[in-house]
């Protein structure tokens, strides 16, 4: 749906098993953090759309 309107960005939920990017928690409820992606985070970068944090909004260049 993101790629058919045209999306380029997306904020998706710092750390989360699904929109996390770069650093999620291992789902353990532990508040482990683990490297890699989310679900989501994952097959958003696959289709070319750029990934970024609530945490990063500061810096994006919209």
């Amino acid at each position: 749906i993101a790629k058919l309107n045209g999306c380029k960005k997306a904020i998706l939920k710092a750390r989360s098993p699904s929109c996390g990017s770069g650093q999620i928690y291992d789902g353990s409820f532990s508040k482990k953090l683990i490297f890699g992606d989310g679900v989501a985070a994952k097959l958003l970068k696959e289709n070319e759309i750029l990934v970024f944090s609530e945490d990063e909004i500061g810096r994006l260049d919209v």
